[in-house]
């Protein structure tokens, strides 16, 4: 902000948000973390949007994702519906999440049954912060879900690479792998496309 003149009413508005942003921040600020971020290099406004979306955080109610909709979000055993009825209903949750800013990531592994089973039974109960921002959206990794490709008899690999095989295998690109492989010493399995491709709603850019 320029103060060489008398500052505009917009500019005493925005001082005034800060000071109370500051205020109301202050009490869920441990360890001097407040100190380590130096406010001198950003604008006014934009430490305002960096501490509103510090105190959504803080403030924010810790639910079931489920309960995040009104009325809660409750999905029916996969085994009372058709493979029809499943798929219409697999996409009317998807764009329920979405409509709740909940996005998810990597699902072109995972059947439609298995992602509806997915939803229903990990995502929807997780509890997890609702952040209410706007543009805050809550991403859930489904490259954790699912089967791993098979391995080779005698193949051994460390935690983090079998933890993540699904995604190394799936959706990460050569130099990716390449880092991983480099990292750990290994040769990972060839990469293969995911069987269920789906044009699934994302964040916007």
């Amino acid at each position: 902000m320029n103060f060489t003149n008398t500052p505009t009413p917009e500019e005493v508005s925005c001082l005034l948000h800060n000071a109370a942003l500051r205020d109301a921040i202050e009490p869920f600020l441990e360890d001097e973390t407040f100190g380590d971020i130096d406010f001198f290099e950003m604008p006014t406004e934009v430490e305002n949007r960096y501490l509103e979306s510090m105190l959504a955080w803080e403030q924010a109610p810790i639910l079931p994702v489920g309960r995040w909709f009104n009325p809660p979000l409750v999905l029916q055993p996969a085994c009372n519906l058709s493979e029809e009825q499943l798929r219409e209903e697999l996409w009317g949750v998807i764009e329920r999440l979405y409509e709740g800013r909940i996005i998810l990531d990597f699902t072109d592994h995972l059947s439609d049954r298995d992602l509806y089973n997915l939803i229903r039974r990990e995502i929807l109960p997780t509890s997890v912060k609702r952040v209410d921002l706007p543009d805050n959206y809550f991403h859930w990794d489904c490259s954790v879900a699912g089967r791993a490709p098979e391995l080779s008899t005698g193949d051994w690999y460390p935690e983090p690479v079998v933890d993540s095989l699904i995604w190394l295998t799936y959706y990460a690109d050569n130099a990716e792998r390449s880092e991983w492989e480099v990292e750990y010493g290994i040769d990972l399995p060839p990469c293969e496309i995911p069987p269920y491709p789906r044009a699934m709603p994302s964040a916007p850019v």
